[in-house]
């Protein structure tokens, strides 16, 4: 990953950036800037002349954005019409997948034309599956309305659905066909979900890019409070993710490092069913400083980088231990054995054992798949007791 984060100068920020995602005749570009979502129609007509589209969003955002982007569409003369899911990851479930299969069948969605995914990360892994699947596969374009999507779950083409076993262990990856990331969106984001998309940008520092991390401890005040700073985090993120996925598309090597903290992380989502006690970033964010915690008890990276990634999350307002989480205990889900029955569901499992991304050091992540689980159960019993 790139060392260069804080060498980008922030007045070239402002005008909208294009990064491409070099994968053959699946590449595509990745627009960022504040005000980009105002060429959806004209991009989409020069990538797909012709095309109908098909909106996907849920209902909090088409309050905000779905006027907007269908007028985008309209002024390039492509016809759009909206489908509208519940909001979170309630909508990521067998039900709501075939139902807005079927909306796009209804709406005569062909292969020469577009799926739109405009949301945060649940609409675009949903968005994206739906593709994937109906009439063999639609193309899509992710338009992210979330920190989150912007950084990270837009670009990589991963996609998918819940399952009552675990996070999207049922889907595909599917490339989207360009990506508009317009940091405008961002403005209407609640503190809390902003935070827990700040979560991806953070790991990116920590997975593999120290000097990042050691900027945001600087300038986290400015991702924060908008302008060059945000977008200059939202590009130092989306550049280091399109490196990792131009060089391992489908996850074979190091694009697991991308999983830092999402094996404990997805297994947290799951014993909180799923809902708004823990957003997706928050489990990030946890499981991130319980990958740094167990690398550091197992003696492979200092102490004091473990303290400084909880130090850091801390201070933007993130949950970093498992008594951050409302009523976790209380629930009688916080239970070491409970977390490791959820861990064998998660998909990175290989032939039984358990895959964990750790540290050497802060910036320095690898993938172990020999950890035993009897370590693993007694670190996490250890840590629901503080």
């Amino acid at each position: 990953m790139s060392k260069a984060a804080s060498s980008i100068p922030a007045a070239n920020i402002a005008a909208p950036l294009s990064i491409p995602v070099a994968l053959g005749a699946r590449a595509y570009d990745i627009v960022i800037g504040r005000g980009v979502m105002a060429s959806l129609g004209e991009r989409v007509a020069a990538l797909r002349p012709g095309a109908r589209t098909a909106i996907l969003t849920d209902a909090t955002v088409a309050r905000h954005y779905l006027e907007p982007a269908q007028e985008a569409l309209g002024r390039a003369g492509v016809a759009s019409f909206p489908v509208v899911v519940g909001e979170g990851e309630g909508s990521k479930t067998y039900a709501v997948f075939e139902r807005v299969c079927e909306a796009l069948i209804e709406g005569r969605i062909e292969r020469s034309d577009l799926v739109v995914a405009l949301g945060g990360g649940v609409i675009g892994d949903l968005a994206g599956f739906a593709a994937s699947a109906v009439r063999r596969g639609l193309d899509f374009v992710q338009v992210p309305t979330s920190l989150l999507a912007q950084v990270d779950s837009s670009v990589g083409g991963k996609t998918g659905i819940n399952s009552p076993h675990g996070k999207n262990l049922i889907g595909a990856f599917h490339q989207p066909a360009l990506v508009i990331a317009d940091t405008a969106a961002l403005d209407t984001l609640a503190p809390r979900q902003f935070r827990a998309g700040y979560a991806e940008v953070a790991k990116y520092g920590v997975l593999g890019d120290a000097a990042f991390f050691a900027w945001l401890e600087t300038y986290h005040g400015e991702v924060f409070a908008g302008g060059p700073g945000r977008e200059q985090a939202i590009a130092t993120s989306c550049r280091a993710k399109a490196a990792i996925v131009m060089r391992d598309e489908r996850e074979s090597g190091e694009r697991a490092l991308l999983n830092l903290g999402h094996t404990f992380g997805h297994v947290l989502e799951a014993a909180t069913g799923f809902s708004d006690r823990l957003y997706h970033g928050e489990g990030v964010a946890l499981g991130m400083v319980l990958a740094a915690e167990l690398s550091a008890e197992l003696e492979l990276m200092p102490e004091q980088d473990a303290a400084r990634i909880s130090r850091h999350l801390a201070a933007v307002g993130l949950p970093v231990k498992l008594s951050d989480i409302a009523g976790f205990a209380r629930d009688g889900i916080g239970d070491a054995d409970r977390l490791m029955a959820l861990m064998t569901q998660d998909k990175k499992v290989k032939r039984g054992r358990l895959t964990f991304i750790l540290l050497r050091a802060l910036g320095q992540a690898f993938v172990s798949q020999d950890v035993e689980p009897g370590k693993v159960r007694d670190f996490l019993a250890r840590k629901l007791s503080e």
